[in-house]
Parts: structure tokens; sequence; C-alpha cells
């Protein structure tokens, strides 16, 4: 693939832009050059534990300058399918109070009373506790036909130390006492890329989405038909590509080579 044939750049962040709280030499100019280019960026995020606002005062703190409007999130993604699917449904939410708050705004009614839920929603819930899992078993022992939810499906979360569990090992926890799965709406579904794109106008085979998990970020670019380009910043190691049969456009050792393909 041609780098330069791309409009629109779908960045995963940690791991491809940053790495914690330490941004890449190159990030700035790249994104400079995309718009100097009169190409349109996005930043995607299965992170469901916190909205759009907390990642703008991230960025502008790194330096980059930014507003809610760059950002589409795997909470974005589900409150659009939620308003498809299940538009008056109550929600029992196994999330943050941040991503309650965003679902409020949105029109819908969370609850925490398992017996009133119309549906469960499952985030990346850094507020976990015993009784939201206890309250789900109950729930899909009681109505095994409900409609179950997650955001994203995330093994694990990165942290300035390591990694901590995210929403796919909750999944996991939740189907061994369940043996329920539920629909996953966020990275590698396609819906979060259809999201982006659509707003620009830009068809799929002018997007790339760039990211360096190739379950998530490289799955979900060739699920929406967009180009996939892994980069070897963050997560995936050499290795783990070879063993893998989930396979990018393009693999690059950064985005730097993203960089100085614009500017050739």
């Amino acid at each position: 693939m041609d780098i330069r044939d791309i409009r629109l750049f779908l960045f995963d962040m940690d791991g491809t832009i940053y790495l914690g709280n330490r941004l890449f030499d190159f990030t700035k100019e790249l994104l400079s050059v995309i718009r100097s280019s009169g190409r349109q960026y996005r930043f995607l995020t299965n992170n469901s534990s916190k909205g759009a606002d907390a990642y703008v005062e991230k960025l502008t703190r790194l330096g980059i300058s930014c507003t809610e409007s760059d950002f589409v999130t795997s909470a974005h993604a589900t409150i659009y399918y939620l308003k498809e699917k299940l538009p008056t449904a109550r929600l029992y939410l196994c999330g943050t109070r941040s991503l309650a708050s965003e679902l409020s705004r949105a029109g819908f009614t969370v609850t925490d009373d398992p017996d009133g839920a119309d549906a469960i929603l499952l985030g990346f819930d850094t507020e976990l506790t015993f009784k939201k899992l206890e309250d789900i078993c109950r729930i899909l022992s009681k109505k095994p036909d409900i409609p179950y939810i997650a955001t994203h499906p995330d093994y694990v979360c990165p942290t300035e130390f390591g990694s901590v569990p995210d929403c796919g090992s909750v999944i996991d926890m939740l189907y061994n006492a369940t043996k329920k799965r539920p629909v996953i709406i966020g990275k590698p579904e396609p819906l979060i890329v259809e999201l982006a794109r659509k707003s620009l106008g830009i068809p799929a085979e002018q997007t790339a989405v760039v990211g360096d998990r190739l379950y998530t970020d490289i799955k979900c670019g060739l699920n929406a038909g967009a180009k996939a380009i892994l980069v070897l910043s963050g997560e995936t190691t050499p290795e783990m590509l070879a063993q893998s049969d989930i396979k990018p456009d393009l693999v690059l050792e950064s985005g730097a080579q993203i960089l100085r393909a614009l500017k050739e």
C-alpha cells in the first residue's frame, strides 16, 4: 500500500503516538503534516473508563492541541449502538461513574437495581466491585436472553508499571460463571471506524487504522474494510506477529515511517 493514498488516519494512542506519559518524538510533526497536507486524523480508543475530555487533558499536557471532536471512543460507538437497538432500555452498568454520566447525557437510564434492568452494559470498570459481578450473574441467570453488551474486549490496559485487567478479562470471568458472552461494540468490531470516517465523508479504502495491538486495532481496520497499519512501538513484537493469523496491510517500526512517507 502507498501511505500517500490515505486521507484519514485513525490512530490508537498508547503504544502508537505515546507510551504511558511520554510522547513519541515524531508525533507532533506527524499530526501537523497530516492536516497541513489536507488529510485528516482521529484518535480511537477502546478505553471506556473515562470520557474524551480526559484524553483532551492528557494530550494537551503532552503538547498536542486537540478537542473532544478529535476522539472516537468505544463509549461513543456503544451509545450509537444503543440508540439504534435499545433506545429506551434501562441499563445495568458495570462501569465507571464517568461512563454512567456519558450514558445519562445521551438520554439513557442507568440503574443499579438488577431486577429493574432491561439490558446489561459492561465497560472497563476501574471502580469494579464484587456486587456488580454478582448482580450480572443474577440477571443472566433470571433473564438468560437479556441484551448483554460490552464496550470492548481488551484483556489488559497498559499502565506505567505494566498492565491491569481490562474489560475482556472481566468478560471471561463472567463467562466462567454464566456461560454467556456479550455483544462487543468497540475494536475489533468495525462500527468505531465507520463512525469516524462517515463523519468526515471519507471512504474505507482511503482510511487507515494505525495501532500496536493485533486483535483490536489491526483486526478492526480489516473488519471495516480499511487499511490496517501495525506499528511495533507498543504491544506487538515481531514474534507475536509471526504467530498470528491476523495480518496487517503494512508493518512499520513506528509512526515515524508514516511521517517520512508523507514528506516524500
